[in-house]
């Protein structure tokens, strides 16, 4: 079941009425409709894989009554300890075995030596990183006396598997979800048409924007040795909206359905392309896992309390992570290497918080050096990219060395002019609306209301004129 679906137009209007006309208020029965939706959500991808979400689960929620129990340092380090293996062994074995078999062979055959790795053929349990990061973050919070153990599994397990975010995030946190969870919910008529708006924004995205970008995407990375210098660097700016569109979109449906259920999810995507450096780029970019790795890893390491070799290590280790967490390629690696190269520049001479606030605030333009500043992060984004959708890295490198060719300068073979219209009228909404959580949020919220709902029935005809792609959510896969 995905979000730009019939089955999920059916499914989500169901549960709505029974949270809110059926449960009575009664927070109980409205946690326990949202678990027993929940997995039936995740059921619809592959039922077997719905007990492995269940043990995680009970196993995150027993090792943290446990650690909360626990006599001694050595037995709560213990519980620990066990959780965490665990999780990472399952995230290991279900995502990265056959990564590292493959890998271990490549490495024995440069030396002359034939190994025959044993692989195993298994589906990727969808949502596993996501699920698993949230139990994760639970477990170390207990254990760092943040927070205490939740002692109501259904409480629990809702925080872990509520699925407006199951399966694509955003990551969160027990101390920002669980509160929210065990508290008595009213319906807000505000936050609920706001949530709507949030939704339809995110569908928008997703099939009017990433999934048209996809077509040609597909069509010039899966045949890119026959095309022309243009129609690649065309190819990976297309690739770079396609996935800012289907991941964004994704979590702005995300959280304008748990609006819907009186739940505030964290804040996934801050228009991101609107940064004027790398640094800014990353705190507005997927910022739910990157503020994961920050507290949970860069902080642990160190952090930047031991200088600038501290600060260059740590930052290197984080990327390098974040791009092997993405997926088991080396081109992962790459993408993440290639960011952390970026960023360094403002990590040596402390100009990573040059740009917290909003780009151009208050105007309608950004001045030239903005632009420019926007336009090379952007192009800095899209190189990177380029190693993210390649199949591996002798593509990737293959990919840019045809772009630097002499063809580079030729009129590209694939100009849709439709596309290149939609995308001037995407980043003018984005651009309008920059300083709102999402675009549409205020548009036209002081002028008349037949220009603010004739934005709403263009946004809805649009959807519905290009619901034939049907492209999958690229984050599925991670």
């Amino acid at each position: 079941m995905v979000f730009n679906s019939i089955s999920f137009a059916i499914f989500l209007p169901i549960v709505f009425l029974l949270y809110w006309f059926v449960s009575n208020k009664n927070r109980k029965i409205q946690n326990l409709l949202l678990l027993t939706s929940s997995y039936f959500f995740y059921a619809c991808w592959d039922w077997r894989f719905l007990f492995l979400l269940i043990f995680s689960t009970a196993l995150d929620f027993f090792t943290g009554s446990k650690m909360e129990t626990a006599k001694t340092v050595a037995s709560k380090k213990f519980w620990f300890w066990l959780s965490i293996s665990i999780n990472i062994s399952f995230l290991g074995v279900f995502k990265y075995y056959n990564f590292f078999a493959e890998s271990f062979a490549d490495i024995m055959g440069n030396f002359g030596l034939q190994v025959n790795p044993f692989t195993l053929k298994v589906i990727l349990p969808v949502g596993i990183s996501f699920y698993t990061f949230h139990g994760l973050s639970y477990v170390i919070d207990i254990f760092k006396n943040r927070i205490k153990a939740e002692h109501d599994f259904i409480d629990y397990a809702v925080f872990v598997s509520f699925f407006p975010l199951l399966v694509a995030g955003p990551i969160e946190r027990a101390t920002h979800l669980l509160p929210q969870i065990k508290k008595e919910r009213n319906f807000d008529y505000q936050k609920a048409v706001n949530g709507l708006k949030q939704i339809l924004w995110g569908l928008f995205k997703k099939i009017v924007i990433a999934d048209q970008c996809a077509q040609y995407t597909n069509t010039i990375f899966d045949d890119y040795s026959n095309h022309s210098g243009s129609t690649l660097l065309l190819g990976a700016i297309f690739f770079s909206f396609q996935i800012y569109g289907d991941f964004s979109g994704y979590s702005d449906i995300a959280l304008g359905t748990a609006r819907l259920f009186g739940i505030e999810l964290l804040r996934n995507f801050a228009f991101p392309y609107f940064s004027r450096d790398i640094a800014e780029f990353w705190r507005r970019w997927h910022i739910s896992l990157s503020s994961w790795f920050r507290d949970y890893l860069y902080f642990p390491l160190g952090g930047s309390r031991g200088g600038t070799w501290m600060k260059i290590r740590n930052t290197f280790l984080i990327f390098l992570v974040s791009g092997f967490w993405h997926g088991a390629n080396w081109t992962f690696i790459v993408w993440g290497l290639l960011n952390a190269i970026y960023i360094m520049p403002s990590i040596i001479f402390n100009t990573n918080r040059n740009h917290i606030d909003i780009v151009a605030k208050g105007n309608y333009l950004p001045s030239i050096r903005e632009f420019f500043m926007m336009l090379s992060t952007f192009f800095l984004t899209v190189f990177a990219w380029i190693f993210f959708r390649s199949a591996s890295l002798s593509d990737g490198f293959s990919f840019i060395k045809g772009i630097f060719s002499s063809s580079l300068f030729s009129i590209p073979s694939i100009h849709p002019l439709d596309l290149f219209i939609l995308l001037l009228i995407f980043l003018t909404i984005e651009w309008l609306g920059r300083a709102s959580q999402f675009a549409i949020e205020n548009t036209f919220e002081k002028s008349s209301n037949f220009l603010r709902y004739g934005l709403y029935y263009l946004l809805l005809v649009a959807i519905f004129f290009y619901n034939s792609a049907g492209q999958q959510f690229i984050y599925f896969q991670f």
